[in-house]
């Protein structure tokens, strides 16, 4: 498993990236967000300026006909039993909706009553529709995990992956894993140049990776704790794959610029991608990681590296590791989504989302049980709305594809995800105000309605000055039909200079009419020039003076310490549900 040393790294330095000062949004972003990326030396291709996912493709099942013909990666009992209560090496359970073929394991019935059982990536229907998904959510292209030297299973599988990206039109590539691979230096040349270009023929592959009109090889684990190798066997590896004509990715740990030792290996890469899930727990850690980001960048630009950043939704392995369950909470997108939006902020344009289908260590971006009735009843998974809020099985699908747009430049920079919890027709917008009109309306500072720059309707509400309370309304009873459960209050927000703000700061909805009487507040949370879209969870606020009443809302407001006169304006504040 890759990134248990990459964990075991964090628990020991304590999380304590927490400490480091976050960067601020950088102004090489014009104030839509949309600047132009910095994609370094390379042009885009198949990763540069891409979304990349890894694709393990690694599970199997007794029945499913494929070389191993028992329980892999689902469970690692004697035998290759059926995964069963207390006997499972993973933690997310998939939604199995969508598949033809699937295996009966040894639980009781799922919570609604429906068969527990799972899939087998040998089956070809399977890897069809991850690719399917992967066609549907924007992702560009998928990195095969390959652990150590070939077999009949690993060779099926990878047949099955390039089959699947040429029907839909994605890219794939092969992504080498040393983790315990002892014979990595040699063997890797032999797998690549018998199997992957000879026997299975697929770098001749319409839907191979291409990078700079070369075909693109990952190694992953040079530098990370616990895997082979050093720095003559990494420059040897890397050599041969460049002579082999092949654009070399080195994935690696979080770290490697500080291993000197390894440096002239790394300096030698097309490509680096440091590993980061398990370094960082929460959004504040996602938020410290960004000075590493930057001076990763910085390096490579300096020396000629393209960058690929790695974003992770979520971690945990209590099934089949110990620890706490839910270790590393995905705060239902939140921390997935910050890290997009800190990626894009230094405007990195190359990501990698680890990962597609790990469920072991419940990292899927892949569709998984929503809730306790698409699990089984008799064992702990974790699932999706452990964190409070409901949201659908292909909510992280369409959180990547959201944050695979903003990485591109093609909707705007925004620390809060546009990303609704569910769809299908059920998500309810009930507006509090359009604010087309200043009716009603108090400021500490210049009140006016923009008419130009505006997000809905026929204006914008705006504030121009240094004062504090920014925009507040007591207004007429708005009944939301919203519940604590699945409500969020969601509006647009824009700021001229997010510099000149103070850190003191609160958005404010309540049924008091008053501030501080029934009321919700939250932190308004990292800010870009320009516009951004806020969104925030009724149960995630701050409740003060008593239960707010979703069904008679009648007060709102925002203030903001400032250093210096600034331009805000408030549009479409709504609630939605």
């Amino acid at each position: 498993m890759r990134k248990m040393n990459i964990l075991c790294l964090a628990a020991i330095m304590g999380l304590s990236v927490s400490c480091t000062k976050k960067n601020m949004p950088a102004d090489a972003l014009n104030a839509a967000g949309k600047g132009k990326l910095n994609t370094q030396g390379s042009p885009p291709g198949d990763v540069v300026g891409k979304l990349v996912v890894g694709y393990q493709g690694w599970f199997s099942a007794t029945g499913d006909g494929s070389p191993n013909n028992h329980w892999v990666h689902w469970a690692g009992n004697a035998g290759g039993a059926a995964p069963s209560p207390g006997h499972q090496t993973f933690e997310l359970w998939p939604d199995m909706r969508e598949y033809t073929n699937s295996y009966q394991t040894g639980y009781a019935n799922l919570g609604n009553g429906q068969p527990a059982k799972l899939f087998s990536p040998w089956d070809v229907q399977t890897v069809n529709t991850h690719f399917l998904w992967m066609q549907q959510y924007g992702i560009d292209c998928a990195a095969l995990q390959r652990f150590g030297k070939g077999n009949a299973q690993l060779d099926g599988i990878a047949t099955r992956v390039m089959n699947a990206a040429q029907t839909y039109g994605r890219k794939f590539y092969v992504m080498y894993d040393i983790s315990g691979w002892t014979n990595f230096q040699s063997e890797i040349k032999t797998d690549w140049t018998n199997d992957i270009v000879g026997s299975l023929h697929l770098t001749s592959s319409s839907a191979y990776a291409m990078q700079n009109g070369k075909p693109v090889i990952c190694i992953w684990g040079f530098g990370v704790s616990g895997r082979p190798g050093d720095v003559n066997s990494y420059t040897d590896v890397i050599n041969y794959f460049k002579n082999q004509g092949c654009y070399v990715i080195i994935g690696g740990p979080r770290n490697w610029r500080s291993q000197t030792a390894n440096l002239p290996a790394f300096n030698l890469a097309n490509m680096i991608m440091p590993w980061a899930t398990g370094t960082f727990s929460d959004v504040a850690g996602a938020d410290s990681y960004v000075s590493t980001l930057s001076a990763d960048f910085a390096y490579c630009n300096s020396n000629g590296i393209d960058y690929q950043a790695e974003v992770f939704p979520g971690f945990s392995w209590s099934n089949w590791n110990g620890g706490a369950q839910n270790q590393i909470p995905r705060q239902h997108g939140d921390l997935m989504w910050e890290q997009f939006a800190n990626v894009r902020n230094q405007g990195i344009g190359n990501v990698y989302v680890g990962m597609f289908d790990e469920y072991d260590e419940a990292t899927a971006i892949a569709k998984a049980a929503e809730d306790a009735s698409m699990i089984p009843t008799n064992q702990y998974f974790l699932t999706l709305d452990a964190d409070g809020v409901h949201v659908s099985s292909d909510y992280y699908l369409r959180l990547t594809n959201d944050g695979g747009k903003m990485i591109k430049g093609q909707i705007p920079l925004t620390f809060t995800h546009p990303t609704p919890f569910v769809v299908g027709g059920t998500t309810t917008t009930v507006f509090i105000d359009h604010c087309d009109t200043t009716t009603g309306w108090a400021s500490s500072n210049t009140l006016t309605v923009n008419t130009t720059d505006k997000q809905e309707g026929t204006g914008a509400l705006q504030s121009v000055g240094s004062g504090t309370d920014e925009f507040k309304k007591n207004f007429t009873a708005v009944n939301t039909g919203a519940t604590v459960a699945n409500g969020s209050i969601q509006f647009w927000y824009y700021v001229s200079d997010a510099s000149k703000f103070g850190t003191d700061n609160q958005i404010e909805l309540g049924s008091g009419g008053a501030a501080d009487v029934n009321e919700y507040s939250w932190n308004i949370g990292t800010l870009v020039n320009g516009w951004n879209l806020i969104t925030k969870s009724f149960n995630t606020a701050t409740v003060t003076g008593g239960t707010p009443n979703l069904a008679a809302l009648n007060w709102f407001r925002i203030y903001h310490t400032k250093t210096a006169s600034i331009t805000t304006r408030v549009d479409a504040i709504t609630v939605i549900h």
